[in-house]
C-alpha cells in the first residue's frame, strides 16, 4: 500500500513537539502581529478533525487513502498544538468556543476527486504561506514551527496529488469536477481556502481571528505585490501536472473544462 511507504517516510523524518524550545522564546522579538498570525494558524489547523471525519465517510471503500488520512491528521493536529503551545508560552489565551465550532465535518465534494482537489489547493496554499512567513518572522521558535509545518504541507500536497491521480485514472468522468474546483479557487482576487469557504460564517468566529485573518495579513504585510498571482500559478502548475492539461490561466481552465464536459 502506498500509505505504508508514506508512514515509513514520515516515521523517519517526523519532527517532535517535545523538541521545540518553548522556554527559549525571545519575548523581545515577539511582535503583536506574530500573535495574530499564530492565532489564525491555530484556527486553520483546527479543521483536521472535521476533515478526517469527512474523508473517512466519503472514501469508505478506500483503505489505503484512509490510512494516509490518519497519518495526515496526526501531523495537522501537531501543527495545531505547536502554534497553541507557542501562544501558551507567551500567556496568550485561546478561546475554546471557536475551535469547538470547527468540529462539524465537511460535506462531501461533488465527486471524491473534487474533494481531493480541494485538499491539494489547501495544502499548497498553506505551504506557500508558512514558508514565506517563516522567512519574515524574527522570533526563532515561531520561525521553526512555520518551517516545519511548511515542509509537512508540501509533503501532504504531494500525497493528495498521488491519490487524486489514482482516483482520476479509475474514474476519468470525475475530471470536470476537478477542473471546476481549480477554477473556483483560483479565479478570485483573494486567497480562497476550504476553511474560509465553508466555515467563515460560523457565529462563534465573529470577533475572533480566523484563517482569513492570516491570509489577509500575509497579502498586505508579508507577501507583497504579486504574491497571490505567484500562489495561483503554483496551484495551476500542480494541477497541470496532475491532469496532463494546459491549465496555465483561468481561460485555459475554462476551455479544458468545456472540452471535458463534451
Amino acid at each position: 500500500m502506498h500509505s505504508y511507504d508514506v508512514f515509513r517516510q514520515y516515521e523517519r523524518h517526523q519532527w517532535q513537539l517535545a523538541d521545540l524550545p518553548f522556554d527559549e522564546i525571545d519575548r523581545d522579538l515577539v511582535d503583536p502581529d506574530y500573535v495574530t498570525l499564530a492565532k489564525s494558524a491555530v484556527m486553520g489547523e483546527s479543521n483536521s478533525i472535521a476533515a478526517q471525519h469527512g474523508f473517512f465517510n466519503e472514501f469508505v471503500d478506500d483503505y489505503d487513502f484512509s490510512a494516509f488520512v490518519a497519518i495526515w491528521g496526526f501531523q495537522e493536529l501537531q501543527h495545531h498544538y505547536a502554534f497553541r503551545a507557542w501562544l501558551k508560552a507567551l500567556d496568550v489565551h485561546i478561546d475554546a468556543a471557536p475551535v469547538e465550532a470547527m468540529r462539524e465535518p465537511y460535506a462531501p465534494g461533488t465527486t471524491p476527486a473534487a474533494t481531493l482537489a480541494t485538499n491539494i489547493i489547501s495544502e499548497l496554499t498553506v505551504n506557500h504561506i508558512y514558508r514565506a512567513v517563516s522567512d519574515w518572522v524574527a522570533e526563532p521558535v515561531l520561525r521553526t514551527i512555520m518551517r516545519d509545518a511548511s515542509r509537512d504541507e508540501a509533503a501532504h500536497a504531494r500525497e493528495f496529488i498521488y491519490f487524486a491521480r489514482r482516483r482520476l485514472a479509475a474514474h476519468p468522468r470525475e475530471l470536470p469536477s476537478v477542473l471546476e474546483t481549480l477554477y473556483v479557487y483560483t479565479s478570485d482576487t483573494r486567497i480562497r481556502h476550504p476553511v474560509s469557504a465553508f466555515k467563515s460564517e460560523l457565529p462563534e468566529l465573529r470577533e475572533h481571528e480566523t484563517i482569513d485573518t492570516g491570509f489577509e495579513f500575509f497579502l498586505t504585510k508579508v507577501g507583497g505585490a504579486g504574491e497571490l498571482d505567484r500562489l495561483q500559478v503554483k496551484i495551476r502548475r500542480a494541477f497541470g501536472a496532475l491532469t496532463g492539461l494546459d491549465l496555465a490561466s483561468n481561460a485555459r481552465i475554462r476551455r479544458a473544462l468545456a472540452e471535458a464536459l463534451v
